[in-house]
């Protein structure tokens, strides 16, 4: 593994940079299928939830009129700069477009004048560290990434090499029971192994997000007959566009009492240890678990000891291995939440997320203890073509304001609004009951729906 990091040596993150300009940006272009997501073109525009003053965030879509005064006038978030450069392909490739010729010259600029750049990714792939040379090499000037080099953000982001990472620090006992194929034939036989064991089985491609690589099966009519398990195989290897010879898991789909993640922050080795910054509940909709929003752990005090202390002993691990930046696992917990329970690790996020924007967004607005609260997507269809200010207006009184300190909802994540009538609101409520109120009830009142 060390030998794979040296060609990336040069722009790995260290205290060195602290200091020279930051560059955000949210490229999701690796990770398959989150095409399928209503508005995903949109999402990059959550960098700006992490840029202030004298940073630059990048995107290659117009900011939505009016966002920009919401997020500096009222969550007083700063006044970065906002590039937006032109496509280079897909809308998601974010870093590929930062090398198109305008925006390539601003960040070389901007390098030049800061003595160097940082540039702070959603995710550490292999565009972003090409772009972070090209910009050294253009600029003179020492370019870091915010993030781990490729081979280890993809000990990370791949299923089958986290499952291997946990089972070497842990134990396989916390893992979903797994079994790894390469063919087809041999995915069919590992269905059926463990459809034999558990009531629902489901199968996973390794560097999928959101559910978006999962399907979920009933064990009983998988076993009924040998040719529904093996159309099952078939269809979603088809359905997911599997590349021959790629793993796939097949996994023990469990009857979970919670599904918890926890968030941690894990800087370069050698500049302190893993931060675990929060436990969150998951929300998650249908069999296979689509993510659609988190709230603040409300599970008894032993269950998110285990959480916060084995997710530790894994985020030492990928520290070791080099992985640095934002990170957060998904967990199962089976059992007897108040009594005899099993926590597991079902995968690892090893980049910004659904949960962790929100949260460090709440951070950086609302200083101090976190309240009670609720993130989560909203999808309103009869909202679809609305401008921002049909929500600012009639929300009103309820917006948070960062001066005050006052205020239920935040709203981020507001550029698939016209097109899907989807955004995502950050509910704070007095209690949690209070923060789902406010997302389920509240809010869609005021909008009049």
């Amino acid at each position: 593994m060390y030998a794979k990091l040296r060609p990336f040596e040069p722009h790995r993150w260290k205290t060195a940079h602290v200091g020279h300009p930051c560059v955000h940006f949210d490229d999701v272009s690796a990770i398959p299928f989150v095409s399928n997501i209503a508005g995903v073109a949109e999402y990059q525009h959550r960098a700006r939830t992490r840029a202030g003053d004298l940073d630059t965030f990048v995107t290659v879509t117009p900011a939505v009129p009016g966002y920009e005064s919401y997020c500096r006038e009222t969550l007083r978030l700063g006044s970065p700069r906002h590039l937006v450069a032109e496509p280079a392909g897909s809308p998601s490739a974010v870093a590929r477009a930062c090398l198109k010729k305008r925006t390539r010259a601003e960040l070389i600029e901007t390098a030049r004048n800061g003595g160097g750049l940082t540039l702070h990714p959603y995710m550490g792939i292999e565009e972003v560290w090409e772009l972070a040379s090209v910009i050294s090499a253009d600029s003179h000037t020492p370019v870091c990434v915010i993030g781990p080099p490729p081979p280890v953000n993809w000990v990370a982001n791949d299923k089958a090499l986290f499952d291997e990472l946990v089972s070497r620090v842990l134990g396989r006992e916390w893992l979903v029971e797994t079994r790894i194929a390469r063919d087809a034939e041999g995915i069919r036989m590992n269905l059926h192994a463990l459809a034999q064991r558990h009531t629902r089985v489901g199968l996973k491609r390794t560097r999928c997000a959101s559910a978006m690589g999962n399907a979920v099966f009933d064990s009983t009519e998988l076993l009924e007959d040998p040719r529904r398990l093996e159309q099952a195989v078939d269809d979603f290897l088809q359905k997911t566009e599997w590349p021959r010879g790629e793993e796939v898991l097949s996994v023990a789909w469990l009857n979970a009492s919670a599904s918890p993640s926890t968030q941690l922050w894990i800087p370069p080795l050698g500049h302190g240890i893993p931060r675990l910054e929060g436990i969150y509940e998951q929300v998650l909709r249908g069999q296979e678990g689509v993510f659609v929003g988190s709230r603040p752990s409300t599970l008894p005090d032993a269950v998110n000891r285990s959480l916060g202390s084995s997710a530790l002993q894994v985020a030492a691990a990928l520290q070791e291995l080099g992985f640095a930046g934002r990170c957060s696992f998904d967990h199962l917990v089976t059992g007897e939440l108040e009594g005899d329970f099993e926590v597991v690790f079902s995968e690892c996020n090893g980049r910004w997320g659904g949960t962790s924007t929100p949260m460090s967004l709440l951070d950086r607005i609302k200083p101090g203890p976190r309240p009670s609260y609720r993130a989560q997507d909203v999808l309103l269809p009869k909202l679809a073509g609305a401008k921002l200010q049909d929500l600012l207006r009639p929300l009103d009184e309820l917006l948070f304001r960062t001066d005050s300190g006052q205020g239920r909802f935040v709203l981020y994540n507001v550029g698939p609004l016209a097109g899907h009538g989807k955004f995502d609101v950050i509910s704070i409520g007095t209690d949690p009951e209070d923060a789902e109120r406010g997302v389920l009830e509240i809010l869609p009142k005021r909008l009049g729906l």
